[in-house]
């Protein structure tokens, strides 16, 4: 074996004694600030209090959030307190304690609260102004940062599924082996909803000149989504119910 020439070893080792010599310190890395939401989902037989978390880190500009807990609501649907509007409040206020708890106190100003309600409770409003302004109240009264209470159309709550349902399945995006966000490389699927007297299609329309006017686009990941959702009436779990115990009969 040839042996190193010695002006190398002599660099060399004046290297590791500058190296050694001079002093380092650690250079803090910031770490990332969780952020809370909650969304109060209130439909015409129960009410969810939800918990979501999400940091600063986005994916092709759309956030990346999880659901970290939720808190039934005890009894009925919100709408059926029209009788008694005091108690609408009541019953919210065990799961905004515990939402309290649940959050960081220093967060509680900043975390956005939002009361999504399905159109089965739009009538409240005119109706039942009192209730209105007692569920209103209620949460305007939390410390928690109240964004409003918003009813959502058909299309609108069900193009929010179709998010969901494909989110969960990561179809949008998913993990590399070094935890970095990548297209998932996978379709898109569509969701049935069937409710009491009826049922929603939802799905991705591909042609582009194909899309309805009563769909809606959705800009998510970097991508552009044209969602359609069709109505099914007379198609629901009562329809279905009716028809099973004819056949029975029979």
């Amino acid at each position: 074996r040839e042996l190193l020439p010695p002006w190398l070893v002599i660099v060399a080792g004046l290297t590791g004694i500058v190296l050694l010599c001079v002093s380092t310190k650690d250079v803090p890395i910031t770490p990332l600030r969780t952020k809370y939401g909650i969304v109060l989902d209130a439909g015409p037989s129960r009410t969810i209090l939800f918990i979501y978390q999400w940091t600063t880190t986005k994916a092709n500009k759309t956030g990346v959030i999880r659901e970290c807990s939720s808190c039934p609501v005890q009894g009925l649907g919100v709408s059926n307190y029209t009788d008694s509007p005091q108690k609408v409040g009541e019953s919210l206020q065990p799961c905004l304690t515990w939402a309290q708890q649940e959050i960081p106190a220093e967060q509680h100003s900043q975390t956005p609260l939002f009361l999504g309600a399905t159109p089965s409770m739009r009538p409240l409003n005119l109706t039942h102004p009192i209730f209105s302004d007692g569920l209103l109240a209620a949460l305007k009264s939390s410390p928690f940062n109240f964004q409003g209470a918003q009813i959502l159309s058909s299309p609108e709550k069900e193009a929010f599924n179709w998010v969901a349902v494909n989110y969960v399945l990561e179809n949008f995006f998913k993990y590399d082996w070094r935890g970095q966000l990548v297209p998932s490389g996978k379709g898109l699927a569509g969701v049935l909803s069937v409710g009491g007297t009826s049922a929603q299609l939802t799905a991705k329309v591909e042609e582009e000149n194909q899309v309805p006017k009563e769909g809606m686009k959705l800009q998510l990941y970097g991508q552009t989504h044209s969602v359609y959702t069709h109505h099914c009436p007379c198609h629901g779990t009562a329809q279905l119910r009716s028809r099973l115990l004819t056949l029975l009969i029979q």
